[in-house]
């Protein structure tokens, strides 16, 4: 039977850590403190001095700490937020859920996220945010965007739900803009064992509103001072990602020299672009993205080629949110936005963990080149 290679590898990761791991979960029960319990804090603080934040806000998934920095920014009913339409649908219907609209602007055709230059045209009297994401871990180019947030008195949030780890100019992605949301998303670079999220911001007030919004709008029980969620994360899954941070930093590199490795091999690969890195930047691969570029290449043929050869590999993302069912009352059509329109039809990612070995990437990328060959 041959060897499987999956997307992404939990058991591995866990079992290296395992007692760590199962201590930390052992002493939270033992204390009985489950919701917003000295877990929290102290992964809070932890979380803060590694973004390089003065504040970290613990919240229920990377949705809710999209949803709560946009309410925390001001964004209400008949506001707009300029965004991607190449990114997971939370970034987007966050927006919605605060009474306010999309505004997309088509992507970089090497980094997949915004383009820069078309950001300034999108924005008008009713332009309250700029949301860029950092996607598959590759920092968006942030200069120009804080440029044009204080030219235009805009708020920026950063979407660092891929990208925890990553830098810009040698600062932390999610400390640059306004605010930043982190996910805890099992699959991304510091996972937990279920849903979390986290917003970093150096904002007093922004915190302060995250902090009151996550537990019902009360900073004292049973007084409300907003109208509130409930989104606290929970004290297990902040014990659980205490232990993990502290490898955060080995993990990264580890992910940076697997990007390495299949960047080197699959320069041999005629066909094939591989995961672009922007000079500005020290991505974090949480995800690792090639494009088949010649348009004869099926990108789908291949994901079905690999899967018969033991290699999973995921399509982030199909179908471009501008496109989505969901979203057809905002009026955009096919055609609207080219390069997110032609990536959501090419690119794909690979196995990406610290512990793929590289056997594994040798492997894969031999799978690649098998198909490559036998499509010509």
């Amino acid at each position: 039977m041959v060897e499987q290679i999956p997307a992404v590898d939990f058991k591995t990761q866990y079992y290296a850590i395992k007692d760590e791991v199962d201590s930390a979960m052992q002493r939270v029960l033992n204390q009985g403190q489950f919701i917003l319990g000295p877990d929290v804090k102290t992964f809070e603080g932890e979380m803060a001095t590694y973004c390089g934040t003065k504040f970290a806000i613990g919240v229920a998934s990377g949705t809710d700490a999209l949803r709560l920095a946009l309410l925390a920014c001001g964004v209400k009913a008949g506001d707009e937020v300029i965004t991607t339409p190449f990114t997971f649908v939370a970034t987007a219907e966050t927006i919605v859920q605060c009474g306010a609209t999309p505004v997309f602007v088509d992507i970089n055709s090497r980094s997949y996220n915004l383009d820069t230059d078309k950001i300034e045209e999108r924005i008008t009297s009713r332009t309250r945010v700029i949301l860029p994401v950092h996607l598959y871990g590759q920092a968006s180019d942030m200069e120009p965007i804080m440029e044009l947030a204080r030219k235009h008195n805009l708020k920026v949030i950063e979407d660092a739900a891929q990208a925890l780890g990553a830098e810009y100019r040698g600062k932390k992605v999610g400390s640059i803009g306004d605010a930043g949301c982190l996910s805890f998303f099992p699959s991304k670079s510091l996972g937990a064992y279920g849903d979390g999220g986290m917003v970093v911001t150096n904002d007093s007030r922004i915190a302060e509103t995250v902090n009151l919004l996550r537990r019902h709008g009360a900073n004292i029980s049973y007084y409300y001072d907003l109208i509130g969620f409930n989104s606290r994360l929970d004290t297990l899954q902040a014990a659980i990602l205490s232990v993990k941070l502290k490898y955060l930093n080995d993990w990264t590199k580890l992910r940076r020299s697997k990007a390495a490795l299949y960047n080197r091999l699959l320069t041999e690969v005629a066909g094939i672009e591989s995961h672009f890195v922007e000079e500005f930047g020290n991505p974090s691969f949480n995800y690792y993205t090639i494009r088949l570029k010649e348009t004869k290449l099926n990108r789908d043929e291949l994901r079905k080629y690999l899967s018969s050869c033991g290699i999973q590999s995921m399509i982030y993302y199909p179908l471009s949110l501008h496109l989505q069912k969901a979203y057809i009352y905002l009026g955009y059509k096919q055609g609207d936005f080219p390069e997110s329109e032609l990536a959501q039809k090419e690119v794909l990612s690979l196995p990406m963990y610290p512990e793929l070995s590289v056997e594994h990437i040798r492997r894969v990328v031999e799978g690649i080149k098998k198909f490559m060959g036998s499509s010509k």
